[in-house]
C-alpha cells in the first residue's frame, strides 16, 4: 500500500494532477477562473524558461567535477535509477541512464576508493526484473572492475532504504565509533536529499553528481517560452523532487528524539 501511496499523493500536486484537479474543479463548479487557471499552470510547467530554472534549482546549481578533484574514500556507492525494464516476458533490463554508473566507476578506476557499491534498486511495481545493483554488477565486470572489489546492497525500493543499506554494510568493517567516507555518485538534483538521507545513516558523504538535466551556455530565446513536453516532464522531476526532500524532513522532525 505505501508503495502506491509514494506514487499516487504527490501526482496530486504535480503539475498535470493539479491542472487536472483544477480543470475537473472549474466544470464542476462552473468556475471559469479555476479553469483558465489550470491552463495557466499547466502552460507555464511545460515552458523551458521555467523548467530549466525549476530543475537547475533542484540541482543547486551544481557543477560537474573533476575526477581528480574527489577526495579518497572508503567506498563509491552508485545509487540505483539508471535503468529501463523492456517489455516482453524475460524483463530485460536497458540502459535508462548511463552517466551514474559510469561515473561510479570512472571513480573506481582513479583510486578515488577501493570499493565501488552498487544499490539493488527494485521496486515491486516491476517484479521480474532483478535488484538494479546485481545489473549493475555484471556490467562493471565487463569493464575490467574486479568482482572482489565489488558489493551490491539487498533490494531497496527508495532513497531511504539504499542509505540503511549500504550503511550497514560498510559498518561490518568500520572500526567502532568511525563513520565511514563515501563518495555518494547519483542525479544532480538527487544530491540533496540523497547526501541528508546518508548522512542520517551515519556515514560522511563526499556527494559526485552526475546526470545534469539542463545543458551549459546559451541566451534564453523566444524558444523557451513556448511549451513543450519535454519542459513539463523537467518541470515534474524538479517538483517531485522538492516534495521529496520536505517529505524526509518532516519524517526527520516527527522520528527525532
Amino acid at each position: 500500500m505505501q508503495v502506491y501511496l509514494h506514487k499516487i499523493l504527490p501526482f496530486l500536486l504535480l503539475p498535470v494532477g493539479l491542472t487536472l484537479m483544477l480543470l475537473l474543479a472549474g466544470l464542476l463548479l462552473k468556475r471559469r477562473s479555476l479553469v483558465w487557471l489550470g491552463l495557466a499552470v499547466l502552460w507555464l510547467s511545460s515552458t523551458p524558461i521555467l523548467s530549466n530554472f525549476m530543475i537547475r534549482s533542484a540541482e543547486n546549481w551544481a557543477e560537474r567535477l573533476p575526477i581528480g578533484d574527489m577526495p579518497t574514500a572508503d567506498a563509491i556507492v552508485v545509487l540505483s535509477g539508471g535503468r529501463v525494464v523492456a517489455p516482453g516476458a524475460e524483463a530485460v533490463s536497458e540502459w535508462g541512464d548511463v552517466n551514474r554508473f559510469f561515473g561510479g566507476v570512472e571513480l573506481f578506476k582513479a583510486g578515488r576508493a577501493p570499493l565501488l557499491i552498487f544499490t539493488g534498486g527494485w521496486s515491486p511495481l516491476e517484479p521480474k526484473a532483478r535488484p538494479e545493483g546485481e545489473w549493475m554488477l555484471e556490467h562493471a565486470r565487463t569493464l575490467g572492475v574486479p568482482a572482489k572489489n565489488m558489493l551490491s546492497t539487498g533490494p531497496v525500493f527508495n532513497t531511504a532504504e539504499e542509505s540503511q543499506a549500504v550503511a550497514a554494510l560498510l559498518s561490518k568493517g568500520s572500526a567502532a565509533g568511525r563513520k565511514p567516507h563515501v563518495l555518494l555518485v547519483t542525479s544532480a538534483f538527487h544530491v540533496n536529499r540523497a547526501q541528508r538521507l546518508f548522512e542520517r545513516a551515519g556515514l560522511r558523504v563526499s556527494p559526485f553528481p552526475v546526470d545534469f538535466k539542463v545543458s551549459a551556455g546559451g541566451e534564453p530565446g523566444f524558444l523557451d517560452f513556448l511549451p513543450s513536453a519535454g519542459a513539463l516532464e523537467l518541470t515534474n522531476k524538479a517538483w517531485h523532487e522538492m516534495y521529496g526532500r520536505l517529505y524526509y524532513a518532516i519524517r526527520a522532525v516527527v522520528h527525532s528524539p
